[in-house]
């Protein structure tokens, strides 16, 4: 009786939309025989996941599925890898018994599908399509300030692992789930520990002063292309390498002053090598999404908003290049797990991409939210929704799903070439770089490419564009100058060089990594640009330093050439005679040598959260350069000649820099900054023979407090005069400076609404100019003429020390390896 009337009332709510999932008619059943009892998360946690001020931390996450899988024959959790921290990344496969049972079959039948080149016809395609189950990915909290989802996906998980209701089994029966909690456990415990210390202060629900990610911070979801992170790679693997999801659903919030809950259609505009078919799949499950939620009384869901699908390298981004449907949704946010107000008041002001203000109503946001209390129990509900929506749809269209993925790649292996259109892109040997080879070669293999090593010569053809750049390139050394030739026809190609062709179901990925990108000048009716969600080009090999040509024809026949299969990235190292990679350790050589020898080199590191500081860690970790990291009262206090001879400033303004957290807005400890008396401290340190370095946003610390002789030639344009959003361009090197040695006359550096240089009096040496022509090399560039021939590198001498200023990012987001060299050059010993 007590179950009928369960039901009964559930049933109710749901017909009201009262209820926040269709899993809300869970009701107890006798366990299947060796089987224990399923056990509701409040009933381990001790509270429901999304109640006010409550939080699990990582271990309380991975025991709770622990006890799933043991409990549970619809659940089989793994361990995926180890963050970098080394807690346990996990993932939690969900499906009906008899598909978890059969998960080896499976992901056979999955990998089949991704690669039409081995389906033998038809027949067996169909066969494949008639037995193969969607895998559908759903990650959660790869940001771990949006802490909401990886509380809710034990919740999912539960209730997936429980319910009787008929959606339920359809989409056991027809789908497997992959449920990451989250992609950064060692971000969860920061923000949990933090959370639990704060509550209760006048600093409750206030975000860490420091970053979620060791290295990364929210930059952690800018690495699904380059896999520098450990979580990045182990994911990475899962995907591509073994399960291959037809849909990737990556659970985020936003903002608290905006919309409660975006979801796609995205914004204009979308990269050009995605798939249509793809980008109305993702339509198509958006609006199923946005129209479940309005049925529950969810209002302020917006679609065509904010969120673009042209940039290539976050989690439901990299998807679209393998094939796949990648789901973004953005919830507004609580104070990490304690209630907010969110007045009309800040509604009216909150503005995007697609929304004049988050209280009209338009098309695409037809029901605006008026304002009120916002709780993370209303976050919740609206994820969970969400996600049955996804798993629903994949259910019920399980077959158009994997005839569509499998004819996505088949396309892509088919696909005829246009003539002077590449069929491939070439990596050549003997180029000098060869850690930035083996880096690239290494992500393009680890990601699922396929790339061929040569190992018999080869005659390749160019393009115009591609001749014109590589017979610049006269200061190349070694072999590779064996391909630079005037004139078109037909170029030998050393033995050993790499080539990746297009006829692959990667292709999509291969063009988007590898060809320049070309940015849609987009402004508004008053000329100024209107801001791309993220970057505008990334172009790999360009970052690398690597010279990657398309080739647009092979004079070999298939059956004449004699190449090889790169399986692995220690292959690569192998190949190049580099030192090979052992467990976690990072295998490259120092470059810095025995110059650097007792050399002590310190890394600012400030209380706000600053990613490119991270980033800089993560640089000189991978090159096993030793540094230690330098905080504020150091700086403020302390004898930095005694104990450095060179100190970095990563990017980040002069305020930020100086004054820090402002007090009253964290703990004593987290606030102030260097001060005045740290300002003092650098520029005596410099005077007493210290080298300074200093990157992009950084220079403006030294150029206004020490009166140097520069100044920054585009502050205070505005962006109808000059934008340069994330994109790559082309420096005009003096490599007779030391600071340039081993570099080529032309080097692509990485601009990211960065700087550039005026000198003011001739004792400025100038090691690099953005260049006076051809300046964009990928990207979006408006006002290129307020960037031609400005200082892009330069040294000054103070006292008896220097500074070197970067008006760039030479190391952004740990991508951009065509730099390093600059770096290294600054650190080595003064030559007399």
């Amino acid at each position: 009786m007590f179950h009928q009337r369960l039901r009964r009332a559930c049933l109710a709510l749901s017909l009201f939309g009262l209820a926040s999932s269709p899993a809300i008619l869970v009701y107890a059943q006798r366990p299947a025989a060796g089987r224990i009892a399923i056990s509701s998360p409040r009933s381990v946690l001790g509270f429901t996941p999304g109640d006010d001020r409550t939080i699990a931390d990582w271990k309380q996450i991975t025991d709770y599925f622990a006890g799933l899988d043991k409990a549970s024959d619809r659940v089989s959790v793994q361990t995926i890898g180890q963050s970098t921290l080394e807690r346990p990344i996990i993932a939690a496969l969900i499906s009906s018994r008899e598909n978890i049972l059969a998960l080896n079959r499976y992901k056979g039948i999955q990998q089949k599908l991704a690669d039409p080149r081995n389906v033998a016809g038809a027949a067996e395609r169909d066969r494949l399509i008639r037995d193969g189950k969607v895998v559908v990915a759903v990650s959660c909290s790869i940001h771990s300030t949006e802490i909401i989802a990886s509380q809710m996906a034990m919740q999912l998980a539960f209730e997936l692992a429980s319910a009787q209701d008929g959606e339920t089994r359809e989409i056991l029966q027809n789908t497997i789930l992959i449920l990451i909690p989250s992609s950064n456990p060692d971000g969860i415990d920061i923000v949990v520990n933090w959370y639990r210390k704060t509550v209760g202060t006048a600093f409750e629900g206030k975000e860490p002063p420091e970053l979620y990610h060791h290295y990364a911070g929210h930059d952690n979801n800018r690495d699904w292309f380059m896999l520098n992170l450990k979580e990045t790679q182990a994911i990475t693997r899962m995907f591509w390498k073994e399960w291959f999801p037809q849909i990737v659903y990556d659970i985020h919030q936003q903002g608290p002053d905006g919309s409660r809950f975006f979801i796609p259609p995205f914004f204009d505009p979308a990269n050009p090598n995605i798939s249509p078919l793809l980008l109305r799949q993702v339509g198509l499950l958006g609006h199923k999404i946005a129209a479940d939620l309005q049925a529950a009384g969810t209002k302020g869901v917006i679609t065509n908003s904010t969120y673009d699908t042209w940039w290539h390298g976050g989690f439901r981004t990299a998807p679209y290049f393998h094939n796949s449907v990648g789901i973004l949704s953005e919830a507004a946010s609580a104070k990490l797990m304690t209630p907010t107000t969110v007045t009309r008041e800040q509604l009216a002001r909150s503005a995007s991409r697609g929304m004049r203000n988050a209280l009209e109503a338009t098309t695409n946001f037809p029901d605006p939210w008026p304002g009120g209390e916002w709780r993370p129990r209303d976050i919740m509900n609206m994820e969970l929704i969400a996600t049955r929506a996804v798993l629903g749809m994949a259910a019920k269209f399980r077959a158009e799903y994997l005839r569509n993925f499998y004819e996505l790649a088949r396309q892509s292996t088919t696909a005829p070439a246009m003539p002077d259109e590449p069929i491939a892109y070439l990596i050549p040997a003997g180029q000098g770089r060869d850690e930035s080879v083996a880096k690239l070669v290494g992500v393009l293999v680890e990601q699922g490419i396929e790339v061929h090593r040569l190992d018999r010569e080869l005659h390749a053809a160019y393009g115009p564009q591609v001749l014109q750049r590589i017979n610049a390139a006269t200061d190349k050394l070694g072999s590779y100058q064996r391909i630079i030739a005037h004139g078109s026809g037909f170029h030998e190609v050393p033995t050993n060089s790499y080539i990746v062709f297009l006829g692959q179901p990667q292709r999509r990925n291969v063009l988007a990594l590898l060809e320049p990108q070309i940015y849609p000048n987009r402004t508004n009716s008053q000329g100024e640009a209107e801001r791309p969600y993220d970057v505008a080009g990334w172009t790999l090999s360009m970052q690398l330093g690597v010279d990657a040509p398309a080739v647009t024809a092979i004079q070999e026949a298939a059956n004449d050439r004699r190449l090889s299969i790169v399986r692995n990235a220690n292959e690569v190292r192998k190949d190049l005679a580099l030192p090979l990679k052992a467990a976690d350790t990072s295998p490259i050589v120092n470059p810095l040598g025995q110059s650097q020898g007792s050399m002590s080199i310190g890394i600012y590191k400030s209380w706000t959260s600053n990613m490119d500081e991270g980033w800089t860690r993560y640089i000189f970790d991978s090159f096993n350069v030793p540094y230690n990291s330098v905080h504020d009262a150091a700086l403020r206090q302390e004898d930095l000649s005694a104990k450095y001879e060179a100190i970095i400033l990563p990017s980040q303004r002069a305020r930020e820099i100086i004054e820090g957290n402002l007090p009253g807005t964290y703990p004593e400890e987290f606030t102030g900054g260097i001060s005045a008396a740290g300002v003092a401290k650098l520029k005596g340190f410099v005077e007493a023979g210290g080298t300074l370095i200093c990157f992009d946003a950084a220079c403006e610390l030294p150029l206004k407090q020490f009166n140097l002789p520069l100044r920054n030639a585009l502050q205070g344009l505005q962006s109808s005069d000059f934008y340069c959003p994330g994109s790559v361009l082309s420096l005009d090197v003096d490599n007779t400076q030391a600071l340039a040695r081993g570099l080529a006359r032309k080097v692509d550096a990485y601009f990211i609404n960065s700087s550039a240089f005026e000198a003011t009096d001739s004792s400025v040496r100038v090691i690099a100019r953005y260049a006076k022509e051809n300046l964009l090399r990928s990207g979006w560039l408006l006002g290129e003429g307020k960037l031609n021939g400005q200082i892009a590198l330069a040294e000054v001498s103070l006292g008896k020390g220097r500074i070197v200023l970067f008006a760039f990012r030479p190391q952004h987001r740990g991508q951009t390896w065509g730099t390093l060299p600059f770096i290294w050059n600054a650190l080595r010993p003064r030559l007399n």
